[in-house]
């Protein structure tokens, strides 16, 4: 969260422009410590403001709002879309990162001694809730044993724990209801026949959940197609470029 806030606040204050901030309601304390950092270090009262509440009534203000000429929007693409739809009827320009299935291409020349923990730190970094994860690998299939193996081993090496204990390498999703929805991708990938090493939630305080390894599932199934936003890779092989690129 705090680096998306950052993303956006920096270009603006260079273009000598001023901002509203309106931070996730799940994730609004580190948007308001970053404003209190600016008004700290000496940026005028007015240019950077934070805004907290939910998107449905706080950020629908904001889009409609004829005070505010740019929209820059880091979410859900069902969300952007309703952004997109608000600010066609007044010509307000924007920009939308949505979700996406970011594929990660292992070629046949690849150096997997750098190329595996790649893989694995491309999904499970941040706990998979990065709109560019690496969530799904696409494996040369003279490698793929090797590379689901050795990416399986560093997840069942991952120490989950808060990110605030210097021993956690994965800290938890960010609230039960989306660990649930994580959930229920695995399992559906479970029931289709898939093998899955890992994706359980874990018992007790924090929404946690164990990093998974899928393979074996069809490229038109939902737990492939959809983004997930948690530590879930769907891996499959490919034997020439033109069938990575497809």
């Amino acid at each position: 969260p705090l680096f998306s806030a950052v993303w956006k606040v920096g270009p603006v204050l260079a273009t000598g422009c001023t901002l509203v901030l309106k931070p996730s309601e799940f994730t609004s304390l580190t948007a308001l410590r970053l404003a209190e950092l600016c008004d700290e270090a000496g940026v005028p009262p007015g240019v950077v403001n934070v805004v907290t509440g939910v998107g449905e009534v706080t950020g629908k203000a904001l889009v409609e709002h004829p005070g505010v000429d740019k929209i820059s929007f880091t979410g859900s693409t069902r969300v952007g879309l309703t952004i997109a739809a608000q600010a066609a009827s007044t010509f307000k320009s924007y920009n939308l990162e949505l979700g996406g299935k970011s594929p990660l291409i292992i070629a046949e020349d690849a150096d997997l001694e750098k190329a595996i923990p790649g893989a694995a730190w491309a999904i499970y970094g941040n706990s998979g809730q990065n709109c560019c994860a690496g969530s799904r690998a696409l494996i040369h299939a003279k490698h793929f044993d090797r590379v689901v193996a050795g990416v399986a081993d560093i997840a069942a090496s991952i120490r989950l724990g808060p990110g605030l204990d210097p021993a956690s390498m994965m800290g938890p999703l960010v609230r039960d209801s989306h660990r649930a929805r994580v959930a229920q991708h695995v399992e559906r990938a479970r029931a289709a026949g898939a093998q899955v090493i890992g994706g359980e939630s874990v018992d007790g305080a924090g929404s946690y959940f164990t990093p998974a390894v899928i393979t074996g599932l069809d490229h038109a199934h939902p737990t492939v197609q959809q983004e997930i936003f948690g530590p879930v890779l769907c891996a499959f092989a490919f034997r020439d470029d033109d069938e990575a690129l497809r």
